[in-house]
């Protein structure tokens, strides 16, 4: 059942798609601590990605992962010395600093502190998760793409299709959502969609005729996109074995599952390289800020990089609507749903659709992982 090169061996049931997982367990409320300080902030593999996708060097790319981790550090300080007046905050690839809105200028000294920049703005994050939230309830066409929070912008940005602008039904979402308070409308070239697929070959995982990716590694399976199953749904491996069913789905409203893995498969904390990179590894899950780089591997298009655009982010697919999503520049094909995620060396999430493919560009989401773990009451395997 298994092949023989060695992390292809067994791992490709697990890892079929590419982030990394892990060996030493941690709670899911625990996996969110950063990596420890002695760890390179990144593989070899990440960081050659990150030069094709982003245009850097390797030095740039080693530099700007170690200023994204010291970023994250720093906002979660920030964010606790901002207290009601926070208003959000984003990485700034070039200074490679984090910058934190806040409402009030009596905070801007406290969260100066922490080592973040300030920016004074009027709405606080609170209301603008109102805003959102308001949004979320009405009904929404197929012309209108997505909505988010976008703290630079200090607005609720709704994302419509560019060939749909002038529809009727959004105009009218429009107009309802400019109620519900500060709002900015932009222009996207395609609807999203999942990026689930038919029968192909490759190192998949199979359920019914649908071929998806495999996310991370948890005690007892994996995780992946909610759309590739329903639970109970049998799951087969790339070479058509069974390996377990869905325990847990969820779709639409979330876009995450997991399923356990028993009948020879087993679990280990790698995710293969796809013969073309080494083999990766992650050490957590914190959660990297808008503007920081992110890197995706799925099993129809392997490794590919981009930046986080935007977070909790309301996308309105064909099947229905699904929350707190994260968006990413990330291209992605049929195929890399439920793919892994990953920030240097921190697990990010699964890929749950987008627009656009990787040969012309476009725009991904992921369902965070750490979402999914507290959701089943998982733990991620880290290195």
């Amino acid at each position: 059942m298994r092949r023989t090169t060695i992390l292809r061996t067994g791992l490709s049931a697990l890892l079929l798609l590419g982030t990394w997982a892990t060996a030493s367990a941690l709670p899911a409320s625990a996996s969110d601590r950063p990596a420890r300080s002695t760890q390179a902030p990144a593989s070899a593999a990440i960081l050659t990605a990150m030069q094709r996708d982003l245009g850097l060097t390797r030095d740039e790319a080693a530099a700007r992962l170690a200023a994204e981790k010291t970023a994250t550090t720093v906002e979660r300080k920030a964010r606790g010395a901002a207290g009601p007046a926070y208003g959000g905050s984003w990485f700034d690839a070039e200074s490679g600093r984090i910058t934190v809105a806040v409402t009030r200028a009596a905070r801007a000294q406290a969260v100066r502190a922490t080592g973040a920049d300030v920016q004074v703005v009027r709405y606080s994050a609170r209301q603008l998760d109102a805003v959102k939230a308001t949004l979320d309830e009405l009904p929404a066409p197929s012309g209108v793409g997505s909505w988010h929070v976008d703290p630079k912008a200090n607005r609720v940005v709704v994302n419509i299709v560019a060939a749909h602008r002038d529809d009727n039904d959004v105009r009218a979402f429009l107009s309802q959502a400019r109620q519900a308070g500060p709002v900015s409308v932009r222009q996207s070239p395609a609807a999203p969609r999942t990026f689930a697929a038919g029968t192909v070959g490759g190192d998949p995982f199979y359920t019914g005729n649908v071929r998806c990716s495999i996310g991370f590694s948890v005690h007892g399976g994996f995780v992946t996109a909610g759309h590739c199953g329903r639970p109970s749904a049998a799951v087969y491996g790339w070479d058509r074995s069974y390996i377990g069913n869905f325990q847990g789905s969820s779709f639409p409203g979330d876009d995450y599952a997991w399923v356990n893995v028993g009948s020879g498969w087993w679990t280990v904390p790698v995710v293969l390289g796809w013969g073309t990179v080494p083999d990766q590894l992650v050490r957590g899950s914190a959660e990297a800020p808008i503007g920081a780089s992110v890197c995706r591997s799925g099993s129809t298009t392997h490794w590919h990089c981009g930046t986080v655009l935007a977070k909790n982010e309301t996308v309105n697919y064909s099947q229905g609507a699904v929350h707190q999503m994260t968006k990413t520049s990330v291209c992605a094909e049929p195929g890399d749903s439920g793919g892994s995620f990953i920030s240097g060396d921190q697990a990010q999430g699964v890929t749950s659709g987008g627009w656009g493919n990787c040969s012309s560009g476009g725009e991904t989401w992921h369902q965070p992982v750490n979402e999914i773990l507290n959701r089943y009451g998982l733990r991620l395997h880290t290195a």
